[in-house]
């Protein structure tokens, strides 16, 4: 659900086709401020304290709506192929980045370890990617990496479930 406020007359107009692109996008229901507010909230009963706090909490709406990708598996697609760590043997192999993010990724070190959740997503500026391993000597052991695109590598750390240690690592493509 998203907050469209697309009337001037009663609060401020703003970003109204962007919020419209993005609730189609997403299949969001958009609450139109000008046709369907007055069956949320009365805003006459209102002090003007609370009605400030309301617009702010739908320009923050605004603002974050605008940050979340939606542009789809084009943006996430340096991330296929194989990356190796660079302190050890151990590869993760990316085959596969849906518009949602899932990803289709494997982890060898060197013998296959299984992927229970592989992840990427767009933060701001970059792309993060979590990779979660569910087997033998891994409960739940994970990945948290962001790609830089300027050299081509994967950093971030690994939480060793076993352990319950964080480790900084990097990965860099395989050739």
């Amino acid at each position: 659900m998203i907050v469209n406020h697309d009337d001037p007359e009663r609060e401020y107009e703003y970003a109204v086709e962007k919020v419209n692109h993005l609730a189609a996008e997403n299949n969001w229901h958009a609450i139109s401020m000008k046709k369907d507010w007055e069956r949320v909230l009365d805003l006459k009963k209102m002090n003007k304290q609370l009605r400030t706090f309301l617009a702010i909490l739908g320009l923050l709406t605004i603002v974050w709506a605008a940050e979340v990708d939606t542009a789809g598996a084009a943006d996430f697609q340096p991330l296929m192929g194989r990356w190796q760590r660079t302190d050890a043997g151990y590869v993760i192999e990316i085959s596969r980045i849906d518009a949602d993010g899932n990803m289709a990724a494997g982890y060898f070190n060197p013998r296959p370890i299984n992927v229970s959740q592989a992840l990427a997503s767009m933060q701001k500026s970059y792309i993060k990617v979590e990779v979660e391993l569910r087997d033998t000597g891994y409960p739940g052991s994970r990945y948290t990496l962001i790609y830089d695109q300027p050299k081509d590598r994967l950093i971030g750390f690994y939480y060793h479930a076993v352990s319950g240690q964080n480790f900084d690592v990097v990965f860099v493509r395989q050739k």
